[in-house]
């Protein structure tokens, strides 16, 4: 783990994902029977938002039975993120250990500081999720997540669909967003779930 390459894509409202699930190229490039699991995630930062005034997310997510605690930073290219992620109950003084060892930046230690962080908003949905498998060898992860974001007071439904680059050239997975957007006249999602739910109150 290290670099992401992804890309979100929003449903419009009341768009039935079912179609998408069911298109005839995307049956085509998946290689996986198709998994669905339970999310639900907390998202950390300290009093004074420090993971926040640097553009990191830190959370804690149970991945149906697995529980891990995942930390994302900011790049120069708004799809791509570093992104490190341990199996750990909690966002503790361990978990941020074996990030380190996984090979998260050093400056982790300086944002996590005493440990001072405390929950500040999450997510809870479904994911199903499948590899695909292009014509050029390269691989991607797709998932359809619907489900709810919650801040300190209010929540906001959405159903989305991600591509994250797993393996090759992003060549024929970008060019398999363009035809999803343009086929279900789909939006792109320039905000992550973290910043969408960070801004309800």
């Amino acid at each position: 783990m290290g670099k992401e390459l992804e890309y979100k894509l929003s449903l419009p409202e009341n768009f039935d994902g079912e179609m998408i699930l069911k298109d005839p190229i995307l049956e085509e490039l998946h290689t996986d029977a198709w998994r669905e699991r339970h999310m639900q995630t907390t998202y950390y930062d300290s009093p004074d938002c420090r993971f926040s005034k640097h553009l990191w997310t830190l959370r804690h997510r149970m991945e149906g039975s697995e529980s891990v605690v995942c930390v994302k930073t900011p790049t120069e290219d708004f799809h791509t993120r570093g992104e490190w992620q341990v199996a750990s109950d909690r966002p503790d003084d361990k978990a941020m250990e074996q990030l380190l060892l996984a090979g998260a930046p050093k400056q982790l230690l300086v944002l996590y500081g005493l440990g001072d962080i405390f929950p500040i908003c999450g997510a809870d949905f479904i994911r199903r999720s499948t590899m695909l498998t292009f014509s050029d060898g390269s691989k991607a992860e797709f998932a359809f997540d619907c489900g709810s974001l919650h801040g300190k007071t209010e929540v906001l439904q959405f159903s989305e669909i991600e591509l994250e680059l797993y393996e090759g050239s992003p060549k024929e997975m970008l060019a398999f967003v363009a035809y999803l957007s343009r086929q279900y006249h789909l939006t792109e999602q320039r905000k992550s779930k973290f910043a969408r739910a960070r801004a309800l109150t």
